[in-house]
């Protein structure tokens, strides 16, 4: 009988290893590595933040809200963002409200407000404004379980948009391929990917892969979850993940997440690289 000769199984071993290795690194995303953290008041920091090009930091939290617009019903403030110098704010009212506003801060400091009537199906929720790299279109999202996110020209830097006092319509939405939970913000990395923060179960960053760049016509986006973010606290109970930023210049991520009662008082603002 002719003897067969057999590969010893470490070598074995050590090639699958190699071949699953290499498949792995062709294919394998850029992780993000955990880099620091700090912490803000909730009253003023607790809904969100966005970074400015000097890297410096604007956030937002009940307290943050103006007078004026807390007289005229706009009770909630959303995740910010920065662009062309501007600040974009997410507004929302009550729970009886039919219109859902964006309020854009100038860089010399004027403000200027832009209303949305819901149109048929949209929840009055405005959790967050994000412009896309290009400063064309504002992304925005409700609350709860949604598959989709919303799409508006935006106020100022895109021509097509309305001025103030006029309906700011909708554009082409982008269309999830799987639902999403209770999204708190979400940040543009580049012209075709967002992170979004969950506050649903998890309490994770996930991803959203569009399938072009936004151009006012309906796209796709392909959800990934990227991490969960870290519930660390003295105090025990439930925690709530709120805004995020992409600094892109910088390439640091931040991640919101505020502690359970009576540790709520204090935000925490995890930093990430890649």
């Amino acid at each position: 009988m002719m003897r067969r000769t057999r590969r010893p199984l470490l070598t074995l071993a050590a090639a699958l290893g190699a071949l699953t290795l290499g498949v792995g690194t062709a294919t394998a995303a850029p992780t993000w590595t955990e880099s620091g953290t700090a912490y803000v008041n909730s009253l003023t920091g607790s809904q969100g933040l966005a970074s400015r090009a000097d890297g410096s930091l604007v956030y937002r939290g009940l307290a943050s809200i103006p007078l004026d617009l807390r007289i005229a019903g706009w009770s909630h403030v959303g995740d910010p963002d920065v662009a062309g110098g501007y600040t974009f704010d997410a507004y929302q009212g009550g729970d009886a409200a039919t219109r859902k506003m964006y309020a854009v801060t100038a860089p010399d400091g004027k403000r200027t407000t832009y209303e949305h009537a819901l149109d048929q199906g949209e929840l009055l929720n405005n959790s967050f404004a994000s412009v896309s790299p290009d400063g064309q279109w504002l992304v925005s999202g409700e609350w709860g379980t949604m598959n989709r996110l919303q799409v508006f020209p935006t106020p100022v830097l895109n021509a097509s948009a309305p001025g103030p006092g006029a309906n700011l319509p909708q554009a082409g939405q982008i269309g999830l391929d799987r639902p999403v939970e209770n999204i708190q913000g979400c940040d543009f990395t580049d012209a075709t990917h967002l992170l979004c923060s969950s506050d649903g179960a998890a309490k994770e960053v996930l991803e959203v892969a569009l399938d072009r760049p936004l151009d006012g016509q309906p796209v796709t986006g392909r959800v990934t979850s990227v991490f969960a973010v870290p519930q660390r606290s003295v105090c025990s109970g439930t925690f709530e993940t709120e805004g995020i930023d992409y600094d892109a210049a910088r390439g640091t991520l931040r991640v919101e997440i505020v502690p359970p009662s009576p540790c709520l008082v204090t935000t925490a603002v995890i930093s990430y690289k890649r």
